[in-house]
This record gives C-alpha cells, structure tokens and sequence, in this order.
C-alpha cells in the first residue's frame, strides 16, 4: 500500500523532536516542525483522505474520469500550498505526492504508463497540467 508523504514526515516531525530531547540535535539545525507545521499536515491529510474515497472502481474507469480524479487532487493540493504561500511543497514533497499518486492509481488498476502514453505524456507528467506546486 502506498504510504502517505505526511507519514513520513510526521516520523520526522517525531524523529527530530526525540533528538532534540536527548541533545544529540543542535536546535539550530532542527527544522522539521518548521517545514511540516500541523496545519499543513491536517489540510494535506484531508486532500488525501478524499483521493483515497475516490479511488476504488478506477482500474475499471474510463481515462476522463481517471483524470478527472488526478485533476481534483492536484487542484486541492494546490489550494494547500497556496495557503502557505506557495512554500508548502518543496523538490523533495513534490516527488514524494506525485509518487504517492502515481502508486495509489496503480494499486488500484490503473495503468499509469498506458494511461499517460494514450495522451501524449511521460508518466512522470501526470499532474503537471494542473500542478502548481
């Protein structure tokens, strides 16, 4: 099962924090409930909480309704950055909800390589028509 991006960066959030309890992390380079703040977290949970609801049935979908859902999760993450001011996912948050996307359609039928070769596109641009992040 794909993992969530916001998993692994409450682990992180979660990792730092024992570090900096034991001393064995400068707080000045302690920066992961900084880049992760609640939130942000709770608002991407939500996006992906409703992605998920969408995903069963889609292996079977035809591509308008398979891209329909990528647009709508893409849009809402979109909405998530903005209301950090466009700093909310950085290079490495990027990879990890794009993968996070891509995985989850798989797990679910979709051949995203076919899907995206049908239409033009590297598999690797599946969310690029909408995403802003």
């Amino acid at each position: 099962m794909a993992e969530r991006p916001t998993t692994s960066w409450r682990h992180g959030i979660a990792e730092e924090a024992q570090e900096l309890a034991a001393g064995t992390l400068d707080p000045d380079c302690a920066c992961m409930a900084e880049l992760f703040p609640e939130k942000l977290l709770t608002a991407t949970d939500a996006v992906l909480d409703t992605f998920e609801g969408e995903l069963p049935g889609l292996g079977k979908a035809g591509d308008e309704q398979v891209f329909a859902v990528v647009e709508r999760i893409v849009l809402a993450l979109n909405a998530v950055d903005e209301a950090h001011n466009g700093g909310a996912f950085e290079t490495d948050e990027r990879e990890e909800l794009c993968d996070y996307i891509d995985e989850s359609l798989t797990e679910h039928g979709v051949d995203v390589v076919a899907l995206t070769a049908r239409h033009g596109l590297g598999r690797y641009q599946l969310t690029d028509r909408w995403r802003k992040w």
